[in-house]
């Protein structure tokens, strides 16, 4: 007989692998076992991992925005969070930088895609706010990871987020500052999420900072601008020169101990690691500084997290969900070990 999914396969695998688990396994439910069914078959949830319908209680929801009508260049990441979930497919359970099993060692849910109205900003801006209003109600730790999308998405989540955690401090990972005021006129895009948080009193005062900033502007004034709505900025030079751990730092200093959204564009990529997005910037970080500094935030207060602006058809060989998926993974585990301890 054919199976498409074997979950307790999966359950039993825990069992034997981590017996001391503060969380049991018989509550736990994780991905398909891929020593028993091949990872390249079977329905691509993300990683694998069982959907929210077949799960009675969950820790962290992950949550597809399949949208592009905010972006203002390159369209396709309405794509990007169905090539996330096939790449995800290569994940493992154990992270052996973080000392964790976020598969397993908390109860991670595919929550599905929220089906956002591609001619309408505005009304895909409200139905993005009430689903991901209802992951977080759902969700034990009240956490959720999208997946998207174009960043203009990032804006109804932060309302969301606001209404379980109150104002956040912003990790922002960008090749942009996506502070601008207008698009065409237009307050709704990807260029202008951050701008409208600010203004909607979403974020803390001081607490925000970008990284990975880079290439040309429209003004100097833009800069002026971004600083006067609390962000700090870590330009993608400033990576080469501090290096990470030094970044890292700066990055907790800013933050402190308040609740964190991070955000990450991943055109903060240099286009040779992730050219699948609608505006890539040449000079950019490695997908290893990133993925280290992500490591390196393992202690931060972590409530919610998005990856956004793949753009599948502008990909080679998967190079940009693969990276996609990855991040998501380390974000994942950050909120690992802030679940169990």
């Amino acid at each position: 007989d054919s199976v498409l999914f074997d979950m307790s396969d999966a359950k039993r695998q825990r069992r034997e692998d981590e017996p001391s688990s503060p969380v049991p396994a018989s509550e736990v439910v994780g991905p398909v076992n891929a020593r028993e069914f091949p990872r390249f078959a079977g329905f691509a949830t993300f990683a694998r991992i069982p959907t929210q319908k077949e799960v009675e209680n969950f820790d962290v929801g992950i949550l597809g925005a399949p949208f592009d009508s905010g972006c203002s260049y390159r369209p396709g990441a309405r794509f990007g969070p169905s090539m996330i979930r096939q790449s995800s497919r290569l994940l493992r359970p154990w992270n052996p930088y973080l000392d964790c099993r976020p598969f397993h060692d908390m109860q991670v849910v595919d929550c599905g895609d929220v089906g956002l109205n591609p001619f309408s900003i505005e009304k895909a801006v409200k139905h993005m706010e009430e689903e991901a209003s209802k992951v977080l109600a759902a969700s034990r730790s009240k956490r959720m990871l999208t997946i998207g999308g174009d960043h203009t998405i990032s804006l109804p989540l932060l309302r969301a987020v606001r209404k379980v955690h109150g104002p956040v401090a912003l990790v922002h990972f960008d090749a942009h500052l996506d502070t601008w005021d207008t698009y065409f006129e237009e307050p709704t895009t990807h260029g202008t999420p951050f701008r409208r948080a600010w203004e909607e009193g979403l974020l803390l005062e001081k607490k925000s900072i970008h990284i990975g900033t880079r290439g040309p502007i429209y003004a100097k004034q833009d800069i002026v601008e971004d600083e006067g709505f609390g962000f700090r900025i870590i330009r993608s030079e400033d990576v080469q020169e501090l290096g990470v751990q030094k970044v890292v730092d700066r990055i907790k200093e800013r933050i402190g101990d308040a609740p964190v959204y991070l955000s990450i564009d991943i055109d903060v990529l240099d286009p040779c690691h992730a050219p699948g997005t609608g505006t890539p910037e040449p000079g950019g970080l490695t997908s290893r500084e990133l993925l280290m500094m992500l490591r390196g935030l393992v202690d931060i207060n972590l409530v919610s997290a998005d990856v956004m602006e793949v753009a599948p058809a502008y990909d080679h060989a998967e190079l940009t969900t693969l990276a996609a998926s990855s991040l998501c993974y380390e974000l994942l585990g950050i909120m690992c070990k802030q679940i169990v301890k």
